[in-house]
């Protein structure tokens, strides 16, 4: 059985010993979850849920019922009713939070539980927030965009976020549900609508199990709301998750203020560039939606598994859904859509690492040192990387926020502050994939292309006063 989500196959920069080495970590006991964060596998480590190779090991309905002892009937077959009787939209997002705060209570592989942030906490990432946009001010010329810091528990990460999942899976999600209702012939469909509604209804439940899972072992990884590039959060909030990122700062010789410091300044320079790129979020969630309707369903098999489903046996159904069944199409539009997000990720997060490094490395001796450990940790690809890279298929390599970064860095030096930011006004005005392989030669070319564009607008700008003349000059005549 695939272990690759909705049946997707890999992106083709998944290292090959990746899963493999998932997959060994968790029959030793060391993992923390699924080999894959959105595999069916049990919850991480529950104890009624079952844990790897427990009942919980192979679907979610074992997940979700455990060992069916007396105690647990009523609830699981609850459950079970809300699950069948589900007729929302493509994914069961009320059983996905559900799922998520489950994996939450259980906590991460290191032991670590959740827990209620306390006003100390609150205030001390509301004045790291606040001191970190004083810094941002001399880095950038983007004026602050958080209205408010808060520190978030992951259980709170959980429900702020969920929106923004939804956005982006219900796209991937309603491919398949419109698959599952098309495979029968027309005329069958009015006879089978019942047996439909149903698959339609486990399908929910299906992805609902999935993204309940993924956002549950995310929320025991993420430091804030923009970890991935993308504005997960409510708009105009800076978000730290304290218990994060004292993990995050454990081992690493950092004072753990300097740490909440410099993370802070990641987040509030996120905030910055969200708030004032207004058409910077739907460009990015628009690429997701793009590349979603590029999925393909393999409609011979899926017309067997609806031929064949049994009621009684849901199971076969998650079966179905993790042999490959759904592939992306390779087609030059679809490699646009992922090419146009990679590379607007790319830049995003490019942008962040310059700025902050602007902003901390005259302030923060430790500034270098945190730099580079967020840069192995996103080559490394955390929880929050494989996540987002197995979602949509999408893996944001290293090689390409670091020449992001790089020319960032150099726009600054060749136009300052303003000139680099001003790039941001439009996305027709942003570096192509290609340009990150030449930063310089981007600078160089910028510059000439820029003083084409004032020719270009002054000369638009007459247009209209020749043409009142003229008119005016037909109306002497008559």
């Amino acid at each position: 059985m695939s272990d690759t989500p909705f049946g997707f196959g890999l992106p083709p920069e998944e290292p090959e010993d990746g899963d493999e080495g998932k997959k060994k970590d968790q029959q030793s006991g060391g993992g923390q979850g699924p080999a894959n964060p959105f595999g069916f596998g049990g919850l991480p480590g529950a104890g009624g849920f079952g844990g790897p190779g427990g009942p919980g090991a192979d679907n979610p309905f074992a997940a979700m019922f455990g060992s069916l002892n007396p105690n647990d009937l009523g609830a699981a077959f609850q459950q079970l009713g809300q699950m069948l009787s589900y007729e929302g939209g493509p994914v069961n997002w009320d059983m996905a939070k559900q799922i998520a705060r489950q994996t939450v209570a259980q906590g991460t592989a290191d032991g670590t539980k959740d827990a209620s942030v306390g006003p100390a906490e609150r205030t001390a990432v509301q004045e790291a927030v606040r001191l970190a946009d004083l810094w941002l001010d001399d880095a950038t010329s983007l004026p602050s965009g958080a209205g408010s810091a808060v520190a978030w528990s992951r259980a709170e990460w959980v429900e702020a976020t969920l929106p923004a999942w939804k956005e982006l899976v219900d796209p991937v999600a309603e491919r398949v549900g419109t698959a599952m209702g098309d495979v029968l012939p027309e005329e069958m469909q009015a006879m089978a609508g019942p047996l439909i509604g149903m698959m339609r209804s486990m399908g929910g439940a299906m992805f609902g199990t999935q993204i309940g899972q993924a956002v549950g072992v995310l929320a025991g990884e993420v430091i804030g709301s923009t970890d991935i590039g993308l504005p997960l959060g409510p708009a105009g909030k800076a978000a730290l998750l304290p218990v994060n990122v004292e993990a995050f700062g454990k081992d690493l010789g950092v004072p753990k203020d300097e740490v909440r410091l410099y993370l802070a300044l990641r987040e509030a320079a996120h905030q910055r560039l969200f708030a004032h790129v207004p058409w910077l979020r739907s460009h990015l969630f628009g690429a997701v939606d793009g590349y979603a309707r590029g999925i393909k369903v393999d409609t011979a098999k899926l017309e067997d598994v609806v031929g064949q489903f049994d009621p009684q046996n849901p199971e076969q159904l998650q079966d179905a859904l993790q042999q490959g069944m759904f592939q992306p199409e390779d087609t030059p539009e679809q490699k646009a859509a992922l090419a146009r997000l990679e590379t607007a990720l790319a830049l995003v997060e490019g942008w962040v690492d310059a700025v902050v490094h602007a902003a901390a490395k005259p302030r923060l001796s430790s500034a270098d040192a945190l730099r580079e450990t967020l840069r192995r940790r996103r080559a490394s690809g955390g929880p929050a990387e494989q996540t987002f890279a197995t979602l949509i298929g999408l893996e944001l390599r290293p090689r390409r926020l670091r020449d992001a970064s790089r020319l960032w860095a150099s726009l600054t030096d060749a136009r300052g502050v303003d000139g680099r930011d001003g790039l941001w006004a439009h996305p027709d005005m942003l570096p192509t994939a290609s340009d990150l392989d030449d930063p310089d030669g981007f600078v160089h070319r910028e510059q000439l292309d820029f003083s084409e564009l004032d020719k270009m607008l002054g000369e638009a700008a007459d247009k209209p006063d020749l043409k009142k003349k003229d008119e005016d000059k037909g109306d002497d005549t008559e």
